[in-house]
């Protein structure tokens, strides 16, 4: 009688090891959000990042480099409308790597043809490097609160 009652415990426990675990969401987690944002089951998901570095080209004329900077970040703000784009932003050393950009794409090659798009790039100014990366898919919130916190435009 024993050895039956050990045997159906001994049953009991080891299909419960073998059983998967329904794990909850956690308290607080909003899965319309998650699904909005593009975030896996980890609330992460694939952007690009680039840096922009020191491109071969070199403007002597400080009018002709303000207009490139201008347009530059004219086409900054045009790829943050469209979505395209998330996180920019100079590095504030003197560096050939000048900043960075997130973009809100998953593959290098979209990212590539939205570098083409920028006047600086166009110009050999800048160059970018080019990586796939993995982060928050929160990211995405970015650009709606700084345009809550921002009081005046880069590219005005």
């Amino acid at each position: 009688m024993i050895k039956n009652i050990l045997l159906a415990l001994l049953i009991i426990t080891g299909g419960n090891c073998f059983a998967q675990e329904k794990k909850e969401s956690p308290a607080g987690y909003d899965a319309q959000l998650a699904q909005k944002l593009g975030a896996d089951k980890y609330g992460m998901k694939t952007y690009v990042m680039a840096f922009l570095k020191r491109g071969p080209n070199r403007l002597k004329d400080s009018v002709a480099r303000a207009e490139l900077q201008k347009a530059h970040l004219k086409n900054i703000t045009k790829l943050v409308d469209e979505g395209k784009l998330i996180i920019a932003g100079p590095f504030l050393d003197d560096q050939d790597i000048r900043g960075i950009f997130i973009f809100n794409v998953s593959t290098v090659d979209e990212a590539k043809k939205l570098t083409e798009t920028d006047p600086a790039i166009k110009a050999g100014t800048l160059i970018m490097e080019l990586h796939p990366w993995y982060g928050s898919a929160a990211l995405v919130e970015t650009v709606d609160i700084h345009k809550k916190i921002q009081k005046n435009s880069v590219s005005d």
